[in-house]
C-alpha cells in the first residue's frame, strides 16, 4: 500500500472527513513518529507493534564495484518489531 492508497482507504472510512483533513491527519501521524525517533525515543502502537532506533557502529565496508574498503561512520537506523497481534495475524495459516 501506497501513501495515496492509505489517504483513499481512510477518506471512505471517514465520510464525514474532508479529503484534506484526512491527509492533515496523516501527515500528524507519521511527522510525531519521525520527530520522537529523532529524540531517541521509541513509539508503541499496541496490537500493531513498537519503532525504535538502534544505534549501527562504525565499521569497514567494502565498495561493490571496485572492492576498494570503504569507512561507513557509526549511525543510528529505524527498527520496528510487531506486535504479538501482528505477528498473529501475518502467522494464521
Amino acid at each position: 500500500m501506497i501513501r495515496s492508497e492509505l489517504l483513499q482507504a481512510l477518506a471512505e472510512g471517514n465520510p464525514d472527513l474532508r479529503a484534506e483533513e484526512v491527509e492533515q491527519i496523516v501527515d500528524i501521524f507519521f511527522d510525531e513518529i519521525a520527530t520522537r525517533l529523532a529524540e531517541g525515543g521509541r513509539v508503541e502502537l499496541r496490537g500493531f507493534g513498537t519503532f525504535s532506533t538502534r544505534q549501527r557502529e562504525a565499521r569497514i565496508g567494502r565498495n561493490p564495484r571496485t572492492g576498494d574498503a570503504v569507512p561507513v561512520p557509526a549511525k543510528r537506523v529505524p527498527y520496528f518489531k510487531p506486535g504479538k497481534e501482528m505477528r498473529e495475524r501475518l502467522n494464521t495459516d
